[in-house]
């Protein structure tokens, strides 16, 4: 998806309420928000998260430095926004109506995401970011979390038909889903396909089923 975090990075999180990003801006706010976003999920992709310059970004994306020094201040917290608009805009989950079959387009969305040219590479550098400075690793922790939870209510609809034990972590099960996907690509480092997604998705269905989570 180590270096050392750049200069002048934060040593700690930035609070979920003073995060930036966590109050959608309008108008020319919202422009300039979208451009020097796209400019660095494209440097992020092509170049990796040493790549993210803050002068260099705001130049990809024709806007004032200053605007973009004072907005953001460092390659992490731009790194945190593009992961609230990332989480923002997200494909919202299934509802095919069957545990098995939420859990299968959940698992193929991610197969998706995690092979696309440009979403691939710029999951990798966010998550090689996460590993080396703690501002990263906090936004990426808190997109999982609101994705996680946007997909939890395939496993409590489940539990409502009787499909999957009362008491099911729904969290959890979701979360077994990609784990192995995310696993063969960063740890194993081979191609991902519909088949790796189809058995992630029947895996975490078949123990959820057993009682795993409950």
């Amino acid at each position: 998806m180590p270096t050392p975090p750049p200069p002048g990075a934060p040593t700690s999180p930035v609070p979920a309420e003073t995060a930036p990003g966590t109050v959608r801006p309008g108008g020319r706010t919202a422009r300039v928000r979208e451009a020097v976003l796209r400019a660095a999920g494209d440097t992020l992709a092509a170049e990796g998260y040493a790549a993210l310059d803050l002068a260099e970004i705001a130049r990809r994306a024709d806007v004032g430095k200053t605007t973009v020094y004072r907005r953001w201040g460092t390659p992490a917290a731009l790194a945190a926004d593009l992961l609230v608009e990332m989480a923002e805009t997200s494909v919202p989950r299934a509802d095919t109506g069957t545990l098995d079959g939420d859990l299968r387009a959940n698992a193929r969305l991610v197969v998706k995401t995690l092979t696309d040219p440009r979403q691939g590479p710029l999951f990798r550098s966010l998550i090689a970011a996460s590993l080396c400075d703690a501002q990263a690793a906090d936004a990426l922790h808190r997109f999982y979390a609101v994705r996680i939870a946007e997909w939890a209510g395939c496993v409590t609809d489940a539990v409502a038909r009787g499909e999957v034990p009362a008491g099911t972590d729904a969290e959890a099960v979701v979360a077994a889903v990609s784990a192995p996907l995310y696993y063969a690509m960063v740890n194993v480092g081979r191609p991902l396909d519909q088949g790796d997604a189809d058995r992630a998705a029947q895996g975490a269905a078949a123990a959820a089923r057993a009682g795993v989570w409950a």
